[in-house]
């Protein structure tokens, strides 16, 4: 190992501090004269050489944050004159290494000092350790200096023997900071510095080399899409070329070239215009731009729609009606609004009157009816007989307003609007567009969609529509729209104002037997898997399946029965119980099917029947599944109970609950001339009930019902059997107008009611109801509930007569 050999002799030196920097023995260094701490040790050192003779030797102390090492280095001035910047400097080499004692005095104004001379010794030859560490030491440094191109150096690196020397030479190294240096400096074993800089050393070695493999990554990654950059230019000029050779004028690429493909179709001014901005934006961004799959996106959409396609309508009316007479039974009231538009359309185009002030004529109809009636399936029906395309757009639970106007380009996947989808998919201008389920429509933090409707139903507005997603107008002016709807309060008002609004209140009974012979029996008989021949159902049966097993407004449970029966005999035939062909009559549908659902209130026993007992009376109502009829049942407390008041049941609204209460205060004020003991409903508790609890019940047109009810229970008349009532009560007795007259008497006559009372001021809405059903009813409008209780009420019965059967 090295042995330190400490001089004894004390060594009185100037001090020439060195900021954050460390000069190790063996360096040369040049100093800035111009600093005055650097002069005044140099000029020192040479006033003292000049009274001793030899080199002026100054003492190279780092300073560290204004504090001195304890180990400094003795260097020799070996030349004073100009640095290159041409400011004046000393050039300093170092010698050794000196532990600082005693601040003394000396000539000149530097800082002088005591040290002593603290340089380490090495044996010769090297110990076997020692020259490993030279030789480890020598491969690092010549490794690190061949990758910064210093060939020179290396040579003078490799001819260093002296191992304290190699050790002190690492202090040259740029990457080492002020403080490795410092410790350098101050650990005198040569051995243990050389440790400390081969550890150093391969450190940074090991830092430049990941440094040198990510700039390499990152390299090949810019060159490789430099180079996919240059690639696709060359194709595109050779794909260029080969067109111009063959004369072709680029449509082999049209689905590339977005520029030819806008100049070649054919598109509106004002969206050509929006078209080709958009190229010239996509020909400005590069193929990474997220902006170019934008944009080119929004323009295959463009390109897409069809801007100048428009079907020829079919100008043949009583072609057109045969067609809708065919399709759908009944539904009269939508059959003429679509001749009538034929019609009109026809006289405006022979006289050139298509487009006036930039609006065409398009139509904007509501289809408001209960479930089943065929709204559905009367669009397809008037697209077929207008000859244009036919699209169903599904607005039921839509809640987003982007749903209808479309998304913002900016959005990660935006799409048009479902308006938009829906004229492209027609790929025509002037589609027959259904917007199913409009009353199913929602709204919530998203927007509202009924309001984003406002200007797709608008015929003032319509033919500017604009798409968040297009943001070019588009005219929807010739569009016939077909909302359908099952509540009409559902809609939106001011959506409700732009159309125009047709009825489907349900079909009669002879209509549901025409429906199911010539459109529901064929389809299911098909379905089945059986011949037209081989399954025939009777007129009895259909009407048997449409009065008793079904009763609805539609023809959807109408259908279900007629598939479950087919069914059932399609699965007999097939286990042998049942020869084919077969006809089917109203006697074997309980052996096939089951009992009726819906037995009529007049064909049961008249014991069993719901008015059998005084104070329950039927009214007539409106549901969202078309008209029904409701029993009223009304009871009083005992006396002896103390009950007193009126109480309501059955799920009643507001406006329902009113009218009971004018019902009553009627029968109060008006008892004695109506000869009824008014008296009990003083002194005992009322009670009125609506049965079918769990169904939500509102509406003033039960009023003649509740009162009619009442009056039975107070004087023990029972209510006829086969007679229904609507109308609104006043205080005064007073009969007033109703809504959804037609329904009713349908919901009347599907339930086999013979008699209906209605107001007086709603007979014209009798023009409304189908002649055969007005035949089997017997209608008295009145005005006064007096009539109504001279219509409803039986006559008297003795006492012994007027007892509630017992319960079963």
């Amino acid at each position: 190992m090295a042995t330190e050999s400490n001089a004894v002799t004390p060594l009185t030196l100037p001090v020439l501090p060195l900021d954050d920097e460390v000069v190790l023995p063996g360096m040369v260094v040049p100093l800035d004269l111009s600093d005055n701490d650097v002069r005044a040790a140099v000029e020192s050192a040479q006033a003292a050489s000049r009274e001793g003779g030899g080199k002026p030797e100054v003492l190279l102390v780092p300073r560290i944050d204004g504090t001195y090492t304890g180990i400094g280095v003795i260097g020799t001035v070996e030349q004073v004159g100009r640095l290159s910047d041409g400011d004046p400097g000393a050039l300093i080499r170092g010698r050794g290494r000196v532990r600082i004692g005693a601040g003394t005095s000396g000539p000149g104004t530097a800082l002088w000092v005591e040290g002593t001379r603290v340089d380490s010794t090495v044996p010769d030859p090297l110990p076997g350790a020692a020259a490993e560490l030279a030789k480890e030491y020598k491969a690092l440094a010549t490794s690190w200096l061949k990758q910064r191109g210093a060939w020179q150096v290396v040579d003078r690196v490799q001819q260093i023997e002296d191992l304290s020397t190699l050790a002190d030479n690492s202090g040259y190294s740029p990457f080492l900071t002020v403080a490795q240096k410092v410790q350098l400096l101050e650990t005198t074993d040569a051995v243990a510095r050389l440790k400390l800089a081969i550890q150093w050393l391969g450190e940074h070695l090991a830092e430049q080399d990941v440094a040198e493999s990510i700039a390499k990554d990152v390299q090949e990654g810019v060159d490789k899409q430099q180079r996919e950059f240059l690639l696709r230019r060359q194709l595109d000029a050779v794909r260029k070329e080969l067109s111009e050779l063959n004369g072709d004028s680029g449509t082999g690429d049209e689905s590339d070239d977005y520029r030819a493909r806008v100049e070649a179709a054919d598109l509106p001014g004002n969206v050509r215009e929006a078209a080709l901005k958009e190229v010239d934006k996509l020909e400005r961004s590069s193929d990474q731009s997220p902006e170019g799959s934008w944009i080119r996106t929004w323009l295959d959409t463009v390109l897409e729609l069809p801007w100048t396609e428009r079907t020829e309508d079919a100008y043949d009316i009583r072609g057109a009606q045969a067609i809708l007479d065919a399709e759908h039974a009944g539904l009269q009231d939508v059959k003429e609004r679509i001749t009538e538009y034929l019609a009109v359309r026809k006289r405006r185009a022979d006289r050139g009157l298509g487009v006036v002030g930039g609006r065409r004529g398009g139509a904007v109809l509501a289809l408001v009816g209960p479930p089943g009636v065929g709204k559905t399936s009367l669009g397809e029906s008037v697209a077929h007989a207008m000859g244009r395309k036919f699209v169903r757009v599904a607005l039921g639970g839509v809640r987003d307003e982007a749903e209808i106007r479309g998304h913002r380009r900016t959005y990660v996947g935006a799409l048009p609007g479902r308006i938009v989808r829906a004229i492209k998919e027609a790929g025509s201008m002037n589609p027959v567009v259904l917007l199913d389920e409009i009353d199913k429509v929602g709204s919530d933090f998203r927007g509202d969609p009924a309001a984003a409707l406002l200007e797709v139903l608008d015929p003032a507005q319509n033919h500017t529509f604009r798409d968040h997603y297009l943001e070019v107008e588009l005219d929807l002016s010739d569009v016939v729209f077909l909302a359908t709807a099952n509540v009409l309060e559902a809609i939106p008002e001011a959506l409700l104002d732009r159309m125009e609004l047709v009825r489907l209140d349900g079909y009669t009974e002879d209509e549901k037997v025409v429906i199911a012979r010539d459109h529901l029996l064929p389809r299911q008989l098909e379905r089945a898997g059986l011949e037209k021949d081989e399954v025939t159902l009777d007129e009895s049966a259909l009407r048997k399946l449409a009065g008793e097993y079904t009763r609805e407004a539609g023809v959807r449970n109408l259908e279900r029965a007629v598939a479950r029966l087919l069914r059932k005999v399609a699965a007999q035939h097939e286990l042998g119980d049942r020869e084919l062909p077969f006809t089917v009559t109203d006697e074997d549908l309980r052996g096939l099917i089951g009992r009726p659902h819906h037995v009529p209130e007049a064909a049961q026993d008249p014991a069993e029947r719901r008015t059998a007992v005084p104070g329950v009376a039927t009214g007539l109502a409106v549901t969202g599944a078309g008209g029904d009829v409701l029993f009223v049942e009304a009871s009083l407390a005992d006396p002896e109970t103390g009950a007193s008041g009126l109480t309501l049941t059955g799920q009643l609204g507001d406006v329902m609950k009113e009218s009971a209460q004018i019902a009553l205060s009627f029968l109060r004020s008006h008892g004695a001339e109506l000869e009824l003991p008014v008296a009990d409903l003083k002194d005992r508790g009322v009670h009125i009930h609506f049965p079918a609890g769990a169904v939500p019940k509102d509406g003033p047109s039960a009023g003649i019902t509740l009162t009619t009810a009442l009056a039975s229970l107070l004087s023990g008349r029972q209510v006829r059997t086969d007679v229904a009532m609507t109308g609104e009560v006043s205080l005064t007795g007073r009969v007033l107008p109703i809504g959804g007259l037609k329904q009713k008497l349908l919901a009347a006559h599907r339930a086999g009611i013979t008699t209906v009372v209605i107001p007086q001021r709603n007979e014209a809405d009798l023009d409304d109801v189908p002649a055969e059903v007005l035949e089997k009813l017997d209608v008295h409008p009145v005005t006064d509930v007096r009539q109504v209780l001279d219509i409803a009420l039986a006559p008297a019965l003795a006492r012994a007569e007027r007892r509630i059967p017992a319960a079963a």
